[in-house]
């Protein structure tokens, strides 16, 4: 089961980002002298400002950051921004033309910091009235517990709702045992599980972490002081004292990541579209055609992100039948036209799930999406199965450029692709994906052997 949520936390940073770059446009296009408007520095100056706050994680900030943290980043963003600003003129060699460059300059620092502190506070107020807040349990009980539990109460600010506790131990106050937690999380989609390592034992926190993994929940960990703990734990700090451990935050989790793959994917996208399918489609739609009846255009459900529904399209390879939704095609399948074949050996038929993408269905690469009936019964093989729902399905990915592409023969056949959508999902980076594109081609050149 997929633990669904619904929010629009995720358009707070863009929606940041947007008006800051909006009230940097007006500043330069208002403070500059009209006779001298120069498109080019404008240009410049909001590709250096978006570059410079990915760079210095300008608008990574958290519910629990503190305002010392947030001068900090501005510091930071502002000498490298200072930088790229008077870089531009011993580029262009263009100085002579934008006037008021000093007064643009402090206007555009002022501005956006105004902007920062009062998205900054307007949050908190906004949170302080009970809006925008997160589900959280406790696992465990113990000191440290307590005072996650005491902050949560009274620091309304944070923005998170304490639904209650789970022990094992002997409390009148507790919601049950840590063996109830697990139902109660589910009924009440509770966003973030916050488990003592005190209390708990590496298997407990083992088995608790597996579900949070397939259920789309957020882990955290409050540490026992005595004991070190892994660097792919993230610390961070609720307070001066208070100490948190971030469970391996994956890279799709930070949002300059998700845009630069987002970007990226329309881009390449829309360049297929244009280059490739815009001459493609009418030649294929006569040989679709000639061979046999039906769409040239193959629709089909498919799983995507966090387990939703999309429908998929692909050129119909096969002759029209009743099982298409139900069995992959196999060796020598018989419902597979010629054309068909070679469409799937040359992957042109997975052409149209660009479409897909610029829609916002999929990405260029990632896990291959699957039929919901297939899904059902991998799921049943595959214990992580649904950590691939984390991250939207690919037209191309690395179990597929890896050799585990085409028909399932075996129950090793999906664990291996599993293990590899997992493994891109944890790892995931922009030269990752440049090189499945990479070997995706050489492929087709080359030819594969479980095409077909």
């Amino acid at each position: 089961m997929i633990n669904m949520k619904y929010r629009y936390s995720f358009l707070i940073t863009p929606l940041k980002l947007l008006i800051d770059c909006i009230s940097i446009f007006l500043i330069i296009f208002f403070i500059s002298d009209p006779n001298y408007y120069n498109k080019t520095f404008i240009v410049y100056i909001l590709s250096f400002w978006i570059l410079s706050t990915i760079i210095t994680k300008y608008y990574q900030v958290y519910r629990f950051t503190k305002f010392l943290r947030l001068l900090s980043l501005t510091v930071k963003h502002y000498f490298l921004f200072i930088l790229g600003f008077f870089t531009f003129f011993g580029i262009y060699k263009e100085g002579f033309i934008v006037h008021n460059q000093f007064l643009i300059l402090t206007s555009i620092l002022s501005t956006t910091f105004l902007l920062k502190v009062i998205f900054y506070f307007s949050l908190k107020w906004y949170r302080n009235l009970g809006k925008n807040f997160r589900k959280v349990v406790v696992i465990g009980i113990d000191d440290s517990s307590k005072k996650i539990i005491s902050l949560f109460n009274q620091n309304k600010t944070l923005g998170y709702k304490y639904l209650g506790y789970f022990t094992n131990k002997t409390k009148s106050d507790k919601l049950g045992t840590i063996e109830d937690s697990f139902q109660f999380i589910l009924d009440h989609t509770v966003d973030e599980i916050y488990c003592s390592l005190n209390e708990l034992n590496k298997t407990t926190v083992a088995k608790i972490r597996s579900f949070s993994n397939s259920n789309n929940i957020i882990l955290k960990l409050i540490p026992d002081s005595n004991k070190l703990y892994s660097k792919y734990q993230n610390i961070e700090f609720y307070d001066d004292t208070l100490v948190v451990l971030n469970v391996k935050k994956l890279p799709f989790e930070f949002n300059e990541n998700y845009y630069v793959k987002r970007v990226f994917d329309i881009c390449f996208s829309f360049l297929v579209c244009l280059l490739i399918l815009s001459w493609l489609i009418p030649i294929l739609w006569f040989l679709i055609k000639i061979e046999s009846k039906g769409p040239v255009i193959f629709s089909q459900k498919r799983e995507g992100l966090d387990g939703k529904k999309f429908v998929c399209y692909k050129f119909r390879s096969m002759k029209i039948n009743s099982m298409s939704d139900w069995v992959h095609a196999v060796e020598n399948d018989i419902r597979v036209t010629r054309i068909g074949s070679f469409m799937r050996k040359t992957s042109i038929d997975e052409l149209p799930q660009f479409i897909n993408v610029i829609k916002g269905d999929m990405s260029v690469v990632g896990p291959r999406p699957h039929i919901p009936s297939l899904s059902s019964e991998y799921q049943k093989d595959v214990d992580d199965y649904f950590k691939r729902h984390a991250v939207k399905p690919g037209i191309t990915g690395l179990a597929q450029v890896s050799g585990y592409r085409g028909e399932i023969k075996k129950k090793s056949d999906i664990k291996n692709r599993v293990r590899l959508d997992i493994f891109y999902i944890e790892n995931w980076s922009f030269l990752l994906d440049i090189k499945i594109i990479l070997m995706t081609v050489f492929n087709v050149f080359k030819g594969e052997e479980n095409a077909y």
